[in-house]
């Protein structure tokens, strides 16, 4: 069996340009798809990346900046979207890590994860659903490990990680049927890429490929082939969540036995 081919397609990549965002978008690319990328704040960076893949390869890339929280920046997106065709794809990489600065998050602190890691999100979904009309799509939104499964430390990020999760089997369950409109979670583990680069970095997540728990640290192409998976055209799952972690939230017990 081979996978269909999304050339031709319209797919919003929100926080795109990042480090599992660039590596998606690329891929995506290299099949025709035309590309809305998505930025916060780094302009350069995503010009960049947009500017490597229009030398790539003749589908078109957009590029759009703003928070997704804001419905200006929200409305960008989805207009870019339908300027190039029927839209087909969304994929919200945008978040936040919510590393709290004294320890423990503080209540500003935690509505801006809240914000950020969830609001955001699923309001871009809910607007992109009315974008789509009667026409069927995929939407893919990231969550983590530890919206799966209790890290300590991590109330303020995988709160409303898990929250995303919930949010996705309703959005699946409300929007299915006969327009299809698919909504799934890619959950990564520890990846050498995007927001858990600076764990790494730091020795945080060492003890568990040195103990055994993990063979490796994940890569951005692990996470980018999960979100390709959902992304199927004529695809046949909807409303599951699928954690990329090499088996770390599976093992990680393993370190105290």
């Amino acid at each position: 069996m081979t996978a269909a081919t999304l050339a031709g397609r319209v797919c919003i990549l929100a926080g795109g340009t990042g480090g599992i965002g660039a590596v998606l978008a690329r891929a995506l690319h290299d099949e025709g798809a035309a590309l809305v990328l998505g930025y916060r704040a780094d302009r350069e960076r995503a010009e960049r990346v947009a500017a490597t893949l229009r030398s790539s390869g003749p589908a078109a890339v957009s590029v759009i900046g703003g928070d997704v929280y804001e419905a200006a920046t929200r409305d960008a997106l989805v207009a870019a979207a339908v300027a190039l065709g029927q839209p087909y794809g969304l994929v919200v990489l945008a978040g936040d890590p919510a590393r709290p600065k004294a320890g423990v998050p503080t209540a500003d602190e935690m509505q801006r994860s809240l914000r950020d890691n969830y609001l955001g999100p699923v309001l871009l979904a809910r607007d992109f659903r009315a974008a789509l009309g009667d026409g069927d799509g995929a939407i893919v939104l990231l969550s983590t490990m530890q919206g799966v499964a209790p890290f300590e430390g991590s109330l303020a990020y995988a709160a409303p990680k898990a929250a995303l999760v919930h949010a996705a089997h309703i959005m699946a369950k409300e929007w299915g049927g006969r327009a299809d409109v698919r909504v799934n979670v890619v959950a990564p583990g520890v990846t050498a890429a995007g927001m858990a680069e600076a764990s790494i970095r730091s020795g945080k997540y060492d003890r568990f490929v040195n103990g055994g728990v993990i063979a490796r640290f994940g890569r951005a192409e692990d996470v980018a082939r999960a979100i390709r998976f959902f992304l199927e055209p004529d695809g046949y799952v909807t409303g599951q969540i699928l954690v990329v972690d090499g088996g770390l939230t599976l093992r990680r017990d393993v370190l105290a036995s």
